[in-house]
């Protein structure tokens, strides 16, 4: 790899020379990583009241424009917090990209434990869903490259998913698994295009005092398919939460299923890789488990519904 390609390395002290250097104002104030810190981002407090996010790569630069322009623009139609950018950066110090600064936003990262009533919760999610659809997305940025395509047609990771399917053919419910595959790619999002976050994940719902209170990272936001907003129902909630999280979005099932299509491809490549760590091949295989149970129980009348193993025994 050369040079001129490789990732630079983002540190504190690298966020405070780039503070120092184009934001004198605040060159006082003391720079501390945000743990975690993030893949596409690094992330550093800034003093008490702002953040520094800067792209770790060049793929994730174009987010920093997109967060600029179109956060102010969402924030008053959102029933909660979202990052307010103060600043933008420019290249400096060895650091070749753009940069931004954001209005700190207190909470921390919603957890199993940290989430007080995991239904009240997943309607919360579904609440501010609700609204950031609603908001008028004529003019905002299509599914494309710089979000990875969410919001935009799943056939994108077609090759992937089969690829992924082939690889692990005798470790899981195959035909099972092909059947949510094609039903997702099945249909398209026909009516107006609306926002999507893009990343509805653990790591990007604040919570403080149990309850959801601030929704961080419009990184890979954009205009489409709201599918694409969905798979935290089978990532994260389960049971009462999964439930109360469809009931409060009243998507139709076609919806709903490129939905299961986006949580299973994301769990078959990840648990296909030979790069995922342990913990993250568990997660995506309880995923799996989750997104072929639900496509069984939708599938067989209850009467003569059986309990069928979701995949083969791994070794």
């Amino acid at each position: 790899m050369s040079r001129e390609t490789q990732s630079p390395v983002v540190d504190a002290t690298l966020v405070r020379r780039l503070v120092a250097a184009q934001f004198p104002a605040w060159a006082h104030l003391p720079v501390e990583p945000v743990e975690p810190g993030g893949w596409d981002n690094r992330t550093f407090r800034l003093g008490n009241t702002m953040s520094v996010r800067l792209p770790s790569a060049a793929g994730y630069v174009p987010q920093v424009e997109k967060e600029q322009r179109w956060l102010p623009r969402l924030a008053p139609h959102l029933p909660l917090p979202i990052p307010a950018p103060l600043a933008r950066g420019a290249p400096g110090e060895n650091y070749p990209w753009s940069w931004s600064i954001y209005r700190w936003l207190d909470g921390e990262p919603a957890t199993e434990d940290t989430v007080a009533d995991p239904a009240r919760f997943a309607r919360d999610v579904a609440g501010f869903l609700r609204a950031l659809h609603r908001i008028d997305a004529a003019d905002g940025p299509r599914a494309g490259d710089h979000n990875f395509h969410r919001g935009g047609d799943l056939a994108v990771y077609d090759a992937e998913a089969r690829v992924a399917l082939a690889a692990l053919h005798d470790r899981i419910d195959h035909a099972a698994a092909a059947e949510v595959w094609e039903a997702a790619l099945a249909s398209r999002w026909e009516r107006t295009p609306v926002w999507v976050h893009g990343d509805i994940a653990w790591g990007n719902l604040l919570v403080q005092g149990g309850e959801l209170a601030a929704v961080i990272d419009f990184g890979s936001s954009g205009v489409g398919d709201p599918a694409s907003d969905l798979p935290i129902a089978w990532t994260t909630f389960s049971g009462t939460g999964r439930q109360a999280f469809r009931e409060a979005l009243a998507l139709d099932s076609e919806t709903w299923a490129r939905g299961r299509g986006w949580a299973l491809w994301k769990a078959l490549i990840t648990a296909a890789g030979q790069d995922a760590n342990q913990r993250e091949a568990d997660r995506s295989w309880r995923v799996i488990d989750r997104v072929l149970a639900e496509h069984r129980e939708l599938r067989r009348p209850a009467a003569t519904a059986t309990a069928v193993p979701t995949r083969q025994a791994r070794p």
